[in-house]
């Protein structure tokens, strides 16, 4: 008797060292990714779905094995768009184990960018601040766009190229031109001094930029300061929802100009919400609209109806696609590194991932109607250049798909690196 109850207990004990011992194999298998989100604060509007579409590409990869077999963990918070509250949630994501880390906003990222270098985490993040882009200042820092100085220098460069050649004051004069953005936002204001280099470049004469919040639902009295200069074309550095109001108030005051607008305020919501204003708007996309015929969006949309069926799709934003991109991106290189002995879940993995990882991302093809991939050890933008499109007659249009590189070759590699 005391022998068969000595058995009993010793196979118990062995098979609780057993899942003692799976468990531990599982843990060491899992390779864990943060998030930090605004999906309750200023830019909340685009961030919802960015957050979501994230949430679906996770799942997506790990439907697909994760990371050569490792599951991915992703775990996120949302920060209502607050810098200090964005510092809380990142220290809180180290110290659950979080390596790699997908960020969102522009003065958070920028904010946090002498701590991550510092950790040495891989932090690949919804700004396109072009002043994350030079490794000499911030080497870990990375996203998958086009940044926003090269996607403002393409806008103003697509229309002066293809709209004021077709103005009736066209070589009788300059062109006019103004900025609209909340002075106070990093992410507005990021690409204000490249666009107006750009500007002075292709000859346009510079007015008053005009203050705008990003929680701007009226705009006219921006828009009566600007009556009397007169501007053929107006830059929007906004979020959809406050960018939608100034062109709507544009239209309905006759101040009579263009617009071009930075990619954050350019979605398939701009003509929801501004009507007939929206007419020939035309915006930076660094990527495609959700639902369009390109390479990899059969994945987006049937993970959306998968992993999210409570949104429909005719709700979705192109934000989805700019997350899946900034996941694509981060899966490829984490399997590289894996591929190379890179433990990914030990801390101070950062500078291998980046080395073994990102940096060897060459024309890198993600499909989603992105332009293809490059990272260096001394240059992380990613694309010299990017798709300019408008919303033209119930549709959006490409109007010209600008490369600065190949355009300004000298300015490009000597000069616009960093700002």
């Amino acid at each position: 008797m005391k022998k068969s109850i000595s058995l009993k207990v010793l196979v118990v004990l062995l098979g609780v060292a057993f899942l003692a011992g799976f468990s531990t194999v599982a843990l060491a298998a899992e390779v864990k990714i943060g998030g930090i989100m605004d999906t309750t604060g200023a830019t909340s509007d685009v961030g919802k779905d960015y957050a979501i579409g994230m949430s679906d590409a996770f799942k997506y990869i790990n439907s697909q094995g994760g990371i050569n077999g490792k599951e991915i963990k992703y775990t996120w918070f949302d920060y209502g768009y607050r810098i200090p509250e964005a510092i809380t949630k990142y220290k809180m994501l180290k110290r659950m184990g979080n390596f790699v880390i997908m960020g969102w906003g522009t003065g958070d990222t920028e904010a946090l960018s002498p701590t991550v270098n510092k950790d040495q985490i891989p932090y690949v993040s919804a700004s396109y601040s072009a002043h994350l882009t030079n490794p000499a200042k911030t080497p870990y820092n990375l996203f998958f766009s086009s940044d926003y100085s090269t996607n403002a220098r393409a806008a103003i460069t697509a229309w002066f190229d293809k709209k004021w050649k077709a103005h009736p004051d066209f070589g009788k004069r300059k062109p006019r031109f103004a900025c609209c953005y909340m002075f106070a936002s990093p992410y507005a204001s990021a690409p204000i001094k490249a666009i107006k280099d750009q500007a002075t470049l292709l000859g346009f004469e510079i007015g008053d930029d005009q203050d705008v919040s990003l929680f701007a639902l009226d705009t006219k009295s921006q828009i009566m300061a600007l009556k009397a200069f007169k501007p053929d074309l107006l830059w929007h550095g906004n979020t959809t929802m406050s960018v939608s109001a100034t062109i709507r108030d544009a239209y309905a005051l006759g101040l009579g100009a263009n617009h071009i607008v930075n990619n954050w305020g350019f979605d398939e919501n701009l003509p929801r919400l501004a009507g007939e204003a929206a007419e020939g708007v035309m915006g930076a996309t660094p990527c495609a609209f959700f639902g369009e015929k390109v390479k990899n969006m059969d994945l987006v949309v049937s993970s959306a109806e998968k992993y999210s069926p409570g949104v429909p799709l005719a709700k979705r934003l192109n934000r989805t696609i700019q997350a899946w991109g900034d996941a694509l991106i981060t899966w490829e290189a984490m399997k590289r590194a894996d591929k190379k002995g890179v433990d990914l879940t030990k801390e101070g993995c950062g500078p291998a991932i980046m080395k073994e990882g990102f940096e060897t991302l060459k024309n890198y093809d993600i499909g989603l109607g992105a332009a293809p991939i490059s990272f260096t050890a001394t240059d992380h933008r990613a694309a010299t250049g990017c798709i300019i499109q408008e919303w033209k007659g119930g549709k959006f249009q490409i109007v010209e798909d600008v490369d600065l590189k190949k355009r300004w070759p000298e300015l490009w590699e000597t000069k616009w690196l960093g700002w």
